[in-house]
Order: C-alpha cells, then structure tokens, then sequence
C-alpha cells in the first residue's frame, strides 16, 4: 500500500492525465481541479473491479471442500452481477458524464457510489466463507487477498474522500461483523490468537483512511500545480501571440510610412533638379516645393504624435472645457478649408460643459472635420453637439463617399486605406489611428455610422463637468 502510494505521489496526476482538458481562466481552479480529479478516479477504477473479479475465484478456490459449494457459488454468482453492474456504471459514465463539469461529475459519484458500497459488502462477507472453517494456511491466503482487495483502489478512491470513506467503511463494517459474527458462532471458545483478526482489519482500516488522506493531499496539489501550469502556458501562448501580431504591425506600420514618404521626398526631388535645371520658373515650383515639405512634416507629426501616445508621453491637463467654444473655435478653422471645396460648412451647439483636455479633444474633433472635409466632394459637413441618454456628444456628419460595414473595423488602424476610394491617395491614414489613441487616453468613446455613397457619422462622447464631479464627490463621500 505504501509503495503504490508513494509512486502516486512521486508521478502525480501526469499518469493520469489522458484526457485532461485545460482550463480556461483562473476562476474556474477550484471547478476544474475537482473535475479531474473525479475523471481520474474513472480511470483508476476501470481496473479495480477487474482485478477484483479475477480475485474472486481463488477465494473459492481456497474454500472448496470445506464450505458447500452452493454458498460459494451463490458468492460468485454475486460477484459477477456487481461485476456486471460496475461495468454497466463505467459505461454510462462514458456516454454521458465524462466530459460534462465538475458539478455532473460529482453527481454521478454520489448517485452510483452505491455501486462501490455493493462491491464492498460482497467482499466483506466473504469473510464468513473462509473464517473459521477452511485450514489456517488458507485462512492466511485469503486474508491477504481480502486485504489486497481493501487497499487495491486506495488511489483512485482518495481522489474523491466522500467515496473512500463510505467504501471502506461499508467494508471493514461487514468484515468485523462477519468475525464477531463466526465467534459467536464458536461461542467465542476460539484460541486467543484468533481475536487478531478483529484488532488488525481494525488497525488497517484505520491506515487506509489516514493514507487516503494523504494520497488526496498529495494529489490535489498535483493537480492544482497542473492548472495553474497550464494558465501560465495559455498566457505565455497568447503573450507570443500578441508579441508576434506586434512585431508584424510594426512591420507593416514601418513599411507603410516609408512607402508614403517616399512620394512627398521624391517630389521634392524632383522639384529640385527641375528648379535646377529651369531657374527662372522658381514661381511656380516654390509652392510646390513647399507643398511636398508640408506633407513631409505633417508625415513625421503624426508620426510622433502616435510614438508619443503608444509611449505614455502625452501628459493630459483636464479641465473645464465650453463645448460652444470648442465648437466656434474649431468652425474658424475649417470653414476656409470646407468652403475652398464648394462645401457647406454647418454648426449646431448645444451649450455644456465637459472635463476633458482641451488641446487633445480640439486635435481629436479636428481630425475627423479633415476626414470628413477630405472625403466630400458635393454637399456638406455638420458639426454638432447634443445631450444624450448618455451625456453630451459632438457629432461630424458628412455627405461624402461613406465607409462600407466590412471596412468599419479597420478603419482606426494605422495606414489603413479604403481601397478603390478618391481622396485615399494623398493621405497616409493616420488621422483616425490618432483619434483612436486619443480616445482611449481621454475616454471618450468614438463610434462611426456610414452608408456607401451616402456619407458618414462619426460621434465622440464626453463627460458632462457636472457628471464628472458628481463622481468625485460620490467617491470621495
């Protein structure tokens, strides 16, 4: 008994992990845990009423011609049908429980744990074949094997305590109840040596439940060090996953930004070697020249602008922002650009006031009126603001190309580009990625409703100032 348990202990549940199924978080350890424990008893317990069965007719054996034969073979026609019924038990197990939860599991051990009880009753009354009434070598032998029978599935049944308790229990209850049982028959006019057999089933029952503990213990700290191996494997998996996605992104975003450098850098060349070679048309390629420098600059601006919010650089200053104000101030800007493309440019403000940082919302607002200025041709944009169920929002409406549903995940992305869209060609595709990143570090939700040809909504919602210091005051209260 020992050996085998301290090999159990030495292995631990490795052995029998045939069909372990990982866990999915952290949460579920004490679930998952008990699940496996109970699939690995199933396990064990597969060759327990086997080894069992096959013990069955040497107890006979050792019997025979010294008890009627009709005891022993009603014993073994016993055995056979809690043989069969074992074997009926596993099958069902198979079918219908061995990959539900935990919690069906351990209803289904409890349910036919009277399967086990039966087996133990068989085993204890065996007792009554050999005790007293067959030569003492035999006696001996089929001790042994009673007690080979007791400690056999020690493994598997400590995996679940509530199961050992109530088999060995049932066991060495019916065993001593046989012995008091033959004694009394003898009118206890025994030798005194024979009383052993009361004091040692007693001795080993004692052992076998303290060592079941035990081999619980050891096991269940297996199993627990198992799945927490298999969360941090699960996390390190998706660690390299993410790490690579990065890597690849960041290939990508290099690959993206030196391809849409080259145009403005090539320009410049160009112009050069042209202004060069034809000195007396400064006039007209200056503003070229100075065209293709902007570009270059507004390149290496969104660049860091995006460098610097990836790196946690950008310290924000909240304060009380008027969005009437913020509104007006952003109309001056880009009403000139708007009208320059025979555009209407209108404004709605609904008066409010919100915590936010001024410079970062007004970039973030801005970027989508350029997007929106950029990707019109005939009607308008409407820059608004309004009170919702949910608070103040400011809105850019658009009448231009629209965004089709299967674009509408990708369009925050760095470099992205609708393809087959007019107006895609002289932008690098960093305008909405800012105001992406802006929008997380400000936390101000953007959503985005669109219609192919029809034109585009693009909504940033705010926190009113009264909203946000209502909540300071609740958490500080």
């Amino acid at each position: 008994m020992n050996d085998r348990s301290s090999s159990f202990a030495l292995h631990g549940p490795s052995a029998l992990a045939g069909r372990t199924t990982a866990p999915e978080s952290a949460d579920e350890a004490e679930s998952w845990v008990r699940g496996e424990m109970i699939r690995s008893l199933m396990r064990l317990s597969r060759g327990s009423y086997l080894v069992a069965a096959a013990l069955m007719p040497a107890i006979a054996g050792l019997s025979w011609g010294y008890v009627p034969a009709w005891q022993l073979l009603a014993w073994l026609a016993l055995g056979c049908v809690a043989t069969c019924l074992r074997m009926w038990g596993m099958r069902r197990y198979a079918q219908k429980y061995a990959d539900q939860d935990s919690a069906a599991q351990q209803h289904f051990v409890d349910h036919y744990s009277m399967l086990w009880s039966a087996s133990a009753v068989l085993w204890g009354m065996s007792v009554l074949l050999f005790f007293e009434r067959v030569p003492l070598a035999n006696q001996y032998m089929s001790w042994l094997i009673v007690a080979g029978v007791a400690t056999f599935p020690l493994n598997g049944l400590a995996l679940y305590p509530r199961l050992l308790q109530r088999y060995v229990n049932v066991l060495f209850s019916t065993m001593l109840l046989a012995v008091i049982f033959r004694l009394a028959q003898r009118g206890f006019d025994t030798p005194h040596s024979h009383y052993v057999f009361l004091l040692l089933p007693t001795l080993h029952w004692g052992l076998l439940l303290r060592a079941g503990r035990r081999v619980h213990e050891t096991t269940r700290n297996s199993f627990e060090l198992l799945f927490h191996n298999h969360i941090l494997i699960k996390s390190l998996t998706q660690q390299r996953q993410a790490a690579v996605a990065a890597v690849a992104m960041k290939n990508r975003f290099l690959a993206s930004a030196a391809h849409d450098m080259r145009q403005p850098v090539l320009a410049l060349s160009l112009y050069a070697d042209w202004l060069r070679n034809e000195p007396d048309l400064v006039h007209e390629i200056a503003p070229k020249i100075v065209r293709a420098t902007h570009a270059v600059n507004a390149l290496f601006d969104s660049l860091f602008d995006l460098a610097r919010i990836d790196a946690g650089q950008v310290k924000l200053r909240i304060e009380a922002v008027d969005v009437s104000q913020l509104l007006r101030d952003l109309e001056l800007q880009y009403r000139p650009v708007a009208q320059a493309k025979g555009l209407q440019f209108r404004v709605h403000v609904t008066p409010g006031t919100v915590m936010t940082d001024p410079i970062r919302v007004r970039r973030m607002i801005g970027n989508l009126l350029a997007n929106a200025i950029k990707y019109t041709e005939r009607g308008g944009v409407l820059l608004a603001s309004r009170q919702t169920a949910n608070g103040l929002c400011v809105e850019v409406w658009d009448t231009g190309i629209g965004i089709a549903r299967e674009h509408l995940g990708d369009i925050f992305l760095e470099f992205y580009k609708v393809a087959d869209h007019s107006g895609t060609s002289d932008g690098f595709g960093l305008g909405l990625a800012i105001v992406s990143r802006l929008s997380h570090a400000l936390g101000h939700p953007v959503t985005v409703r669109s219609q192919p040809g029809r034109g585009s909504m693009f909504r940033v919602a705010l926190v009113d100032a009264d909203e946000s210091q209502a909540r300071v005051s609740s958490a500080i209260g």
